[in-house]
Parts: structure tokens; sequence; C-alpha cells
């Protein structure tokens, strides 16, 4: 692979543009669970990408399914018109969904699906006469994507501060308390309580003029934050007692991630919303999708007059190549048990990773299923530095995180190895007592 010589025109996404391009690190291929630089360099996936390649890379069933679908039918609109591939990924990406959420709303990415999901339960309230239920609930330190309504119901202050939100929206406290739940392995806990929260919003403003909580089942890029033990059933109660949906936005925790097919039954607990994407397609092709409930389908399609019935979607909802790398990408989890290779990974995992509460200036280390973060202090006037110079220690010694802020985020493919562990443990060990 060549380098570019000019790395002026692209303007990256969430990047210090001005520092990468001082000092830019590059990948050039990917194949299983390594990446590797143009200079050919092996950099161990510790991330599956950003969250999304939960099998690994370049997995032949998918790229096969890719490269036949592209000489078949490039593109077909499914507005008025369709193709079957929509309709195949549907009925089985249904088929794992919580029971009671059987119906398939195609997106092009996790912001698009949280949007398309508010727009859902707005018509859902307006479809059963509960016009005024015009009102979102969303969470402190939540992510949501970057779309307007994703950011408006998200709680990460960087992504608020510059831009217009949506009115109507109140938050929920989040869930972390250093003091309570500091080294905590899966769901801490302490926190359960703080559901009730949402109990207060609702004699604030009244349940008759809220229309959907949305929460992450476990926050994924705030830090990873599990959800206290009895948390997500209480804010079930609630919502369910007060006529409000709840969503779940499963765009990071889909597909595996803790050992199930979806947070919704790691936990126990189903929501009437569910959003997806990242793993729908092992991240080969932008797609995304919302599972909905069949009684928030059946209200709006039953309820509108002859026509459309939803005023909303998109020119790549259930691309043919996105659908095609969604069923592909179903397979291989299937057949290679990928969903259960979380589960059973996940305690080696937890020790490996806990066992590094010992390096110099870690003051916390979260895991759930095939997830962890491990957090250190900040430097004095300088949040975030420590944990840039361990994401970029890491990279150049061979192993992939990520970094937000002073917290360093791991979620591997679910083709891990516990050598691969063992090896993302030792180089964390490593570069961290050099970045001491």
């Amino acid at each position: 692979m060549t380098i570019p010589n000019d790395l002026s025109a692209f303007w990256m996404p969430f990047t210090d543009n001005r520092g990468f391009k001082a000092e830019p690190r590059l990948l050039a291929r990917a194949k299983d669970m390594s990446y590797w630089t143009p200079d050919g360099r092996e950099v161990l996936d510790g991330t599956a990408g950003l969250w999304c390649v939960n099998a690994g890379h370049a997995r032949p069933k998918i790229v096969e399914a890719i490269r036949a679908q592209a000489e078949v039918m490039d593109f077909a609109p499914t507005f008025q018109l369709a193709h079957p591939l929509p309709f195949q990924l549907a009925t089985r990406l249904a088929a794992i969904l919580p029971e009671g959420l059987d119906h398939v709303f195609f997106t092009n990415s996790g912001s698009e699906s949280v949007d398309s999901a508010l727009k859902i339960a707005l018509a859902y309230q307006r479809a059963i006469g509960q016009g005024s239920r015009t009102r979102l609930i969303g969470r402190a330190r939540a992510y949501h994507g970057v779309n307007f309504g994703g950011v408006s119901v998200g709680g990460i202050v960087g992504n608020r501060r510059h831009y217009l939100t949506l009115p109507g929206v109140d938050h929920l406290p989040h869930t972390y308390n250093h003091a309570e739940q500091a080294f905590t392995r899966g769901q801490p806990a302490w926190g359960g309580h703080l559901a009730d929260a949402l109990e207060d919003l609702v004699n604030l403003h009244g349940a008759e003029t809220i229309a959907a909580v949305i929460v992450e089942p476990m926050a994924g890029s705030t830090g990873v934050l599990p959800p206290p033990v009895g948390y997500l059933e209480r804010l079930r109660e609630i919502t369910r007692r007060h006529g409000i949906l709840l969503i779940f936005d499963e765009v990071i925790t889909g597909f595996g991630r803790l050992g199930a097919p979806f947070a919704a039954q790691a936990f126990g607990v189903t929501p009437d919303l569910i959003t997806a994407a990242k793993g729908l397609t092992n991240g080969a092709v932008p797609m995304g999708a919302v599972g909905v409930a069949n009684f928030v389908h059946d209200a709006v399609v039953d309820n509108a007059p002859a026509g459309i019935e939803l005023f909303h979607g998109y020119t790549y909802s259930g691309h043919p190549l996105a659908a095609a790398a969604g069923i592909a990408t179903l397979d291989t989890y299937a057949e290679e048990g990928l969903f259960e290779r979380g589960a059973e990974i996940a305690p080696y995992w937890a020790d490996a990773v806990h066992g590094l509460q010992d390096l110099p200036h870690v003051i916390d280390i979260r895991s759930c299923g095939f997830v962890a973060a491990i957090e250190f202090a900040p430097r004095d006037g300088a949040v975030g530095a420590r944990g840039k110079a361990v994401f970029h220690g890491c990279f150049d010694a061979g192993l992939l995180v990520r970094a937000t802020a002073d917290t360093i985020a791991l979620s591997p493919p679910l083709i891990a190895t516990r050598t691969h562990v063992d090896r993302i443990v030792d180089v964390i060990r490593n570069v961290a007592k050099g970045v001491a």
C-alpha cells in the first residue's frame, strides 16, 4: 500500500486532525485478528475495529457474499420497490432478537438507527392517540451517535456543547460511582436504585408527555459502564407502568459482545425497540437496523390511513451489498458459535484484565462479557494525555486499543483465543509501565 503524500484533504472524524497528520499511524490491510501497517508491521486488533468486527477481519463467507452480490445487482431502491435480500435478512435478524421484536427497519449506521427508533416511538404514541407524548429521556454519559436526535438524548458533554439539540429532552443520571463500583467484574451490586430517577422525571413532566426512554444496556463509548444489578429491570417496570416505550441502544452490545445475541437477552430484560449496527455486517458494509416490538409496528401500520404509514427512510435502507454482508455475517456467527464463544472466554478475559490492577496510575478496571475498560488517573492539568500515550504506545508495540480521555477500552473480535488475550494484557502492562 502506498502511503499518501498529502493528508490534508480528508477531514477525519472524531480526530485531533492536527496531531494525527503531524504523526500519522496508518493501517493497510487486515485479516482475522490483526491489522498490518503499510510497512508490514502486525497490529493485533484489541477493539474489533471500532466495536464492529466481531467475527474477525476479511472472513471468507462475508467477503464472497459482497463480491458475488456486486456482480449480480449493486443497488436497488426500497421506496415502493424492493429486492429479496432485506426481507431475508430481516427474517434472520428477527429470529435472534428478543421474543416479540419481529419487525426490522434498516438504516445505514448506529446514528441513523437511533434517530429512526426515536421517530418510531413518536409515531407509535401518535398512532395510539397519545400525541401529547413527545418528550424523550436519555441519560448522562450516554452515546447515541451523532445525528441531532442521538446527540440530544446523548449525554457526552463534548458532543452536545457545539450544536443545537432537540427541545423536550431530559436525562437520567448515569450509573457510575467510583467509590462503590471500582474494579467490578460484570454488573456492579450498587446502583440499581438510580433507575428510580425516572419516577422523578415522570413526576416532573407528567407521564402523558413522555414518549420514550433510551439507554445503552451497557454504556460503551463513555468507558464501559455495565448496568447495576436490578437497574434495567427497574427501568422496564417503570416505563411499562407509565406507557413509555423503552429503547435499548445495542449498537455496541449486539451480536455476541456480552455472550448472547443482544444485551437484552444477556441481562434478561426485553425493551420495545433495539437499535443495532456495527456487528450486523461485521463492519464490512455500513448498515444499521431497528428491531421493533410487534405491538409498536402494528399500531403504526394498522392505524395509518391508506398509503405510506411511516414517513421515514434512507436511500440505502436494505442496500443489496449490505444485506448480503449481513446474511453472511449471521451465517458466520452461527456456524462458528461465536456468540457462545464470547460467553466461554469471558471468565478468562476478566481474570486477565483485572490482573492489571497493580499498574501505575490505574484507578479502575471494569469488565462485562468480552469487553473491558482500564481507567488511568489523569495527569495534572492534562486530562487525556496519559490515555493518549497508552493508545499510541500500544499501537507502536503492535496492539490496537481504544482511548477515551484516560480510559482504554477493549473489545476484541469474538474469534480471539487465550493466547490473544495474554498478548493484549502483556502489551498493555509493558506500555503502561513505560508511560508511568
